[in-house]
This record gives C-alpha cells, structure tokens and sequence, in this order.
C-alpha cells in the first residue's frame, strides 16, 4: 500500500516539476522578450533624448550663427554706406560744403559774392603797384580761392565745436535712457537744449522723423552735415541696435568713452607734434625775415627782384619751391587719430 502511495506520489512530484519546467520554458521566451522591449525602450528613450538634446543645440547654434550673419551683412552693409558718404565727404559739391559749414547762403548767391571778391583783389592789387601779368593771378585767387578757403576754415570750425559738445550731449542721451526715458525723448532734450551746432543736428534727426524716416535712418544723415566719423560712429551705433538688440544706453556710453579718448589722443598727438610745427614756421619765415633785414641794410641790392622780369621769375620760382616745402612739412606733421 505504503509503495502505490509513494508511486503516486512520486509520478505526482515528476509531473508538477515537468509542468513547472514546461511552464518556465514557455514563459522564460516571454520575459527575455519582455526584458529586451524594455531595454530596447529605454534605449529608444534616451537616443530621443540625446536627439532633442542635439536638436535644441543645433538650433541654437543655427540662431547663432543665423545672428552672426545678420550682424555681419547689417556691417557690410553700413561699410558700403559710409563708403559712398566718405567719398562725398572727402570731396562734397559746394552746395554740401556750405550746409556743412552751416551757412545758409544759396548757391546762386555765394558764386555772386565770389566774383565780387576776386573782383575787389584784383582791383587791391592793381591799385598795389602790382605787375598786369599777377591782376589776372589775384582775380582767380580772390574769385576762386578766398571764398571757399572761408567756407573750408568755417567748416573746420564748425567740426570742432561740434567735437567739443559731441560726447557731452551722449551722456545726456545715456542717462535719459537709464531713467526709463525713449530714445525720441533723449534725441529732443538735446535738439532743445546743447549747444550749436549739436543742438541744429539733432533738430534735423527730429525733422527727418517727422518726414518719415526712422531714428536709425535720420541719425546716419547726419555725417552729410557733419563732416566727421564721430557722427557716422553715432548712427552706426544707433543701426546696429535697432537690427540686433543689444543694451543701448551702455552702446553709447562706450561710444562717448571712445570720443573722448579719441579727443585726448589727438590732443597728445598735437602736443608732440608742436616742435616740428614751430620749427616749420620758422624755416617757412626765414627767407622774408633775410629779405626784410637786407632791405633794411642794403636796399639797391634786393630791389631788382621787384623791379625787374629776372627778378620776378626768380621771385615765382622762390614761391614755388617754398609751397611745395610747405605742402610736404605739412603732410608729415598732420596725423590723423
């Protein structure tokens, strides 16, 4: 009885242990397969991950670059701008030239005031005892010469008054910026309160506003007028921000350091350059200081320069050679900062 009943139990036993393998081996299949989706998923999740992550830093290298580029061609394109308005800088029609100087004589009547000019030299120097051959020499040099030599130092002037009040008038415009205040509201403070001739530039920014134009396009306007790079600096730094953004009142802060550095530079650059000029003017006064002294000592000796054609040949000749000297010494102590 006791080995029927251990048979049983034993062809039990066998049999649990073959369904259990059985079933081990059917299910073990399922969760390997079960194990290698879920690996498989979570490496899917991380390439996705890595993949977004490699896409958010390609954008934003793309941006980057897309920002660099557009800053590069707003550059490119403001180079080739100032390019055009340096070469109508360097030389401007007259009509610009007296708009820089900040006369407001029409063109018609300055040409007017120019014969009129030449007319009263030539007469200075006929009435001066003056051979008939320098009378036509002294009509074109006061007809051409003298007026736009005038209207050069008027311009020169007028460049560095405006130098002088320039950075000034960009503090003005940081600290308006600073406190919260627009651009317009800055550019009208100073239209309505610096002095000339900053005050008369930017009322014309505010003029070609309100014809129409941006803030951007009416500040780069303003080197037509003003015959300087420090205005171009100005309206580049306005452009520059408008197209890319950027911290404004800190853009024109450093640019108003800049100017004033540029400012002490030359300065400095005219200090050391001031012996080679007072050596200039020396060597350039020599020669009338000996004719002077020997007119004084011995007068039939000098006199035939002035009274004979020999002498004045020699005379024109002289004259020659002694602007040429001049234009040289003058190129060589004149640096531009």
């Amino acid at each position: 009885m006791f080995g029927l009943d251990g048979t049983v139990l034993a062809f039990v036993a066998l049999a649990a242990i073959s369904a259990g393998a059985i079933a081990y081996a059917l299910l073990f299949t399922r969760i390997e397969n079960e194990q290698k989706a879920g690996k498989r998923l979570e490496t899917i999740k991380k390439a996705e991950t890595d993949r977004a992550k490699v896409k958010a830093s390609r954008d934003r290298l793309a941006e980057v670059a897309k920002r660099r580029k557009s800053i590069q061609d707003s550059l490119k394109d403001l180079e080739d701008k100032q390019k055009l308005r340096d070469r109508s800088v360097r030389k401007p029609p007259l009509k610009i030239q007296l708009r820089q100087a900040g006369m407001s004589v029409p063109i018609e009547r300055f040409y007017v005031y120019s014969a009129i000019c030449g007319v009263l030299v030539a007469l200075l120097a006929f009435l001066a005892g003056a051979p008939l051959l320098v009378v036509p020499g002294a009509l074109l040099a006061g007809a051409f010469g003298l007026p736009r030599w005038f209207v050069s130092f008027k311009r020169t002037r007028r460049v560095k008054a405006f130098l002088d009040e320039f950075p000034n008038a960009l503090d003005v415009i940081v600290r308006a910026v600073k406190s919260g205040l627009p651009l317009n509201d800055g550019i009208r403070l100073i239209a309505s309160e610096a002095r000339e001739p900053v005050r008369t530039e930017f009322r014309r920014i505010i003029e070609s506003q309100q014809l129409g134009l941006s803030t951007p396009e009416a500040a780069m306007r303003m080197a037509e007028t003003m015959p300087c790079p420090e205005a171009s600096f100005f309206g580049i730094v306005i452009q520059i921000q408008q197209q890319a953004g950027g911290n404004l009142s800190e853009a024109l802060a450093n640019l108003s350091r800049v100017l004033r550095d540029r400012k002490k530079m030359k300065a400095k650059v005219q200090a050391l350059s001031m012996e080679a000029k007072a050596s200039a003017i020396i060597i350039g006064a020599l020669p009338f200081i000996v004719a002077f002294l020997v007119y004084l000592s011995s007068p039939n000796y000098i006199m035939p320069l002035f009274t004979t054609s020999a002498g004045h040949m020699i005379l024109g000749i002289s004259a020659i050679w002694m602007s040429m000297g001049i234009f040289v010494m003058r190129k060589m102590m004149n640096f531009e900062v």
